[in-house]
Formats: structure tokens, C-alpha cells, sequence
């Protein structure tokens, strides 16, 4: 098994600096002991103009045998023969990538102590594999490679050249220029090395996907066969590829969004967000979003931010609620709100009420249009000032459903928490905290905006000073009659009814 590497230079960048990168010396023969045979590291040529490094890799028979029996997933072809008979030693394989790992371990995280500067720099590099398994034929290879600004020759290499009515075999010659760094060039051999051959040689792990997101990553998220590579790298486990899928989609949304992934994949926890007993906050907050949606006649809705599925699972006991969806950045908290809701025990007729989506309210998304309202519960406070109108117009102008639901925090409120540090805000993640005028300005100002007319009410008990904990627009389309009057008219529960009075004080102040 056989891989070279060159790179061409000149005289103040001399191809040489290979050896560095490498962390291997062109003068130097060396061996490396791995689990399946030896790896040797030779230099066929090294000087000023051109430098080549070879890795060749000699597989131990009887040790890949005992060391893999039991455990492959995927298999070498007719597998019943596949540890007397195999290609293993004389193909580049998931074999020769994990020896990629384990010999230029340093040079592919783009680590070089001597010469700090080189990780970063750009080669002119030549990269050949003399005979490579491609499950997919030559066409397979240059879609994975050529995305990744590689000039490729995949050469079929024929069954028997003696007989070459036979065809091609299912190897070719590979070979790859290219200006690229060395970190991520072996990054791209250690994660579609084993891709084309499709079939790994060990037991594939929950470990694996990290694995493949480190050496992925500034790459595989924007790549046009990412779900092939997902796919095949992790042997097709269902589960493991879709935790992977998942987290490309929330890495791609967090650089949209110009944040880091962990920032965005905050999913709250709602429980901690309460008073003091009898009755926790987000009961009531709950309460009266529902008391909101019950008089507006609402029954497809749509919960945007939706963490953990509180505000879902409340709406799936009332049978007017006919469509849920809820929709959050963080697949930790879709995940969550999933086993919370227990979806995957419901009955068909109860879990076809309700969808979970990923997506970002900062974009305009065409599967959130048509509903008969929306919730934003304790979500604009999580949004960046500056990003806020990108978020009024995916919700106001885009969706348009016909009634909206916010709640939000009321700043004022805050000098009451004894917990809660003077000039800090309630939870980390806060980008800000309106008081009720700075709220009751912003509400009014996106509907005059987009054409909905806005009414305002409390959430939580009202101090006569500084207002309720949290406070409650209730946004509905002008023009629009469908809602069943004041959201107090239904003669609900006593949690309900803290929710219209509010409702009732904000239409009493409108008119």
C-alpha cells in the first residue's frame, strides 16, 4: 500500500520544507509500527526544486485478521473469503488513512514547532496512489476532489491487462495537483481514502464522528457529496450519520450567522427560568400564550424557538391546536424537546399533529408560511440587536401568519430577583432586556411596519412599581376578524385568566 506526496520549490521556498511539515527528515529512512503492519517514510527525491515523501504501508496478514474478525462494518467483496483473499495489503484503503493519522499525526493539525510559519502556507503539491478502491468508478473520485480545488487523473486500471476484454476493475490510479495546505490535503486523503473504498476495516464507534468533523471541518460542510461522504464514512449507520448531518447543518447555520456553534446550541432550560412556589413563571407564561392563541381561533401554529418543547407539549392537550411546529436553531434542544414529548411512543393520529424542524429565524424560510399563528416565547431577547430585523421580517413579512404571540422579559422587573446581581441579565445568553416602554415601542413600530395591530398584557403578578416579570404582545393582521373577541371571553382556568386581562388592559389602552 503507497502514497506519495511532492512539492515543488524555490530557492527561498525550497521544496525541502516538506521534511519540516512532515516532521520527518528527507535524509532519513524511518519505521513506525501501527496495529495492522509497519509503515516506513522514505524520500525517493529532496532537494531545493522538488521533494517527494512516500509512505508505504506493509500490512501484517494475520494481524489484521484477529484484529478485525468480529468487527467490520461494510466488509471486504464475497466477505465469506474476505480474510483468506482481499485486497488489503496492495490498495489504498481505510488502512492507509488511519496510518496517515498516526504517521503525520503533527503535520495534519498543521503543527510545526521548528517552523511555525509553514502550517499556513500554500504548496504547489502532487499527490499519487498508485492503486485506489473506488466503489463508484473514476466519475466518484473526481466529484469528491475535484470541489476541493484538486486538478484530478483517475486512470481505471484494468482487471488484466492481458485480457482486456475483461474491462476495468474497480481501482484506479489516482492522482491530485493542486496549490494547497498540507493539513488540509491530508485531512482530504484520511476522510475520502476510506469513502471510496466503503468498507472500513474496524467496528465504527459514536467516536468516529468526531473524527470525521475534526478532519472535515472548513471543508465537508459546503461539500455537493457531503451526504455520500457522511454516509460511507460511517460505515451507513443510520444514527451515527444522521448525529453528524445534523451537526454540519447547525455549523453551517452558526457561520451564517457569523457565531460560533456552541453560542447558538444553547438550548435553554426552561425549568430554571421560575418564582418561587405556587406557581413557577413558565407555567403562567405558558398559560397565557394559550389563553392568546385559544382567541384567536388558532389552530395550525407554529412555535419558533421552541427549546425544549414545553410551550408544544402544552398545545398537543388541547385538540383545537389541529398542526404544531416547532422550529430552533439547536438540534440539542430538538433532540430534547423529541424524548421529552415521548414522540416516538405517540399514537400516528397524535404525533401527525406535530413536526420538529431546524432553522434559523434570521432567514426567510418558505415551510414556515401559512399557519394561523406564531409564538416567539422568550426568544427575541436571544437575538442580536442588530440581527433583529432580519427576524421581524422572516416572522412579520415572510411567514406573515395571521396572529403573533411575544413574550419577553420586562427589565424593570429584574430589581426583585434577590438571586439576580444588580445590572445583570436573567439568563447569559441575553443579548438584551427591554423595559415595557422600550417593548411597547418596538412592537408598535413592527406592526405600523408589516400591518398588524398590536395589544399588550402582563404575564406573572404586576407590581404597581416596576410591572410583571414578563410582559406580552399579542400582534394580529389588520383587517383581520377571524379571532373570537377578548382572549378572556372563553371563561378559561385562573392561569388563563391572568393572560386576557392583560390582553384586555392592551385593547382598552389601543382604543
Amino acid at each position: 500500500m503507497f502514497l506519495t506526496i511532492t512539492a515543488t520549490g524555490s530557492a527561498d521556498r525550497p521544496a525541502t520544507d516538506l521534511g519540516f511539515l512532515l516532521h520527518k527528515h528527507p535524509d532519513n529512512a524511518q519505521r513506525f509500527s501501527t496495529a495492522y503492519g509497519v509503515a516506513h517514510v522514505v524520500y525517493p527525491e529532496a532537494d531545493t526544486e522538488r521533494c517527494t515523501a512516500a509512505l508505504l504501508l506493509e500490512v501484517d496478514p494475520i494481524a489484521l485478521v484477529r484484529r478485525s474478525k468480529g468487527k467490520s462494518r461494510g466488509g471486504t467483496p464475497d466477505s465469506a473469503l474476505g480474510q483468506y483473499v482481499n485486497d488489503r495489503p496492495y490498495a489504498a484503503s481505510s488502512l492507509l488513512a488511519v496510518a496517515l493519522s498516526s504517521v503525520f499525526g503533527s503535520a495534519m493539525k498543521g503543527q510545526c514547532k521548528a517552523r511555525p510559519e509553514l502550517p499556513g502556507r500554500v504548496l504547489p503539491l502532487r499527490i499519487e496512489v498508485p492503486v485506489l478502491p473506488a466503489r463508484g468508478g473514476a466519475e466518484l473520485v473526481r466529484t469528491l476532489f475535484r470541489p476541493l480545488g484538486w486538478t484530478v487523473e483517475a486512470e481505471p486500471l484494468p482487471l488484466d491487462e492481458t485480457f482486456p476484454e475483461w474491462g476495468d476493475s474497480r481501482y484506479v490510479r489516482l492522482v491530485l495537483e493542486g496549490e494547497c495546505r498540507l493539513a488540509e490535503a491530508l485531512r482530504h486523503l484520511y476522510v475520502l481514502l476510506p469513502v471510496l473504498d466503503d468498507a472500513k476495516h474496524y467496528w465504527i464507534a459514536p467516536d468516529e464522528v468526531d473524527k470525521l468533523l475534526r478532519a472535515g471541518e472548513g471543508w465537508l460542510e459546503d461539500h455537493p457529496q457531503q451526504r455520500v461522504i457522511v454516509g460511507r464514512y460511517l460505515a451507513r449507520r443510520s444514527a451515527l450519520t444522521r448525529r453528524a448531518m445534523e451537526r454540519l447543518e447547525l455549523e453551517r447555520l452558526a457561520e451564517s450567522d457569523d457565531a460560533a456553534a456552541e453560542d447558538i446550541d444553547n438550548a435553554v432550560d426552561e425549568d430554571v427560568d421560575t418564582e418561587q412556589k405556587p406557581v413557577p413563571l413558565a407555567v403562567r407564561r405558558r398559560e397565557a400564550i394559550l389563553a392568546e392563541l385559544r382567541a384567536a381561533r388558532a389552530a395550525r401554529v407554529l412555535d419558533l424557538g421552541c427549546g425544549q418543547g414545553q410551550l408544544i407539549g402544552a398545545l398537543l392537550k388541547e385538540p383545537q391546536f389541529t398542526e404544531i411546529v416547532g422550529v430552533d436553531v439547536s438540534m440539542r434542544a430538538l433532540h430534547e424537546a423529541r424524548r421529552r414529548l415521548r414522540l416516538d411512543r405517540m399514537s400516528e393520529r397524535q404525533s401527525e399533529r406535530v413536526r420538529l424542524v431546524q432553522g434559523s429565524l434570521a432567514y426567510t424560510d418558505s415551510r414556515l408560511t401559512g399557519y394561523d399563528a406564531a409564538v416567539l416565547s422568550e426568544v427575541v431577547e436571544h437575538v442580536d440587536p442588530a440581527r433583529l430585523p432580519a427576524l421581524e421580517y422572516a416572522v412579520f413579512g415572510a411567514a406573515r401568519p395571521r396572529s403573533v404571540v411575544v413574550t419577553t422579559p420586562n427589565v424593570e422587573y429584574n430589581v426583585r430577583w434577590e438571586s439576580l446581581p444588580a445590572g445583570h441579565v436573567r439568563h447569559a445568553d441575553h443579548r438584551f432586556e427591554w423595559t415595557r416602554e422600550e417593548f411597547r415601542r418596538w412592537a408598535e413600530a413592527v406592526g405600523a411596519r408589516y400591518g398588524y395591530a398590536v395589544a399588550f398584557g402582563p404575564v406573572g403578578p404586576e407590581d404597581p412599581e416596576v410591572g410583571p416579570p414578563t410582559q406580552l404582545a399579542h400582534f394580529r393582521l389588520s383587517g383581520d376578524d377571524s379571532s373570537g373577541g377578548s382572549t378572556g371571553s372563553g371563561g378559561d382556568s385562573s392561569g388563563s385568566s391572568e393572560g386576557s386581562s392583560g390582553s384586555m388592559k392592551g385593547k382598552e389602552a389601543a382604543a
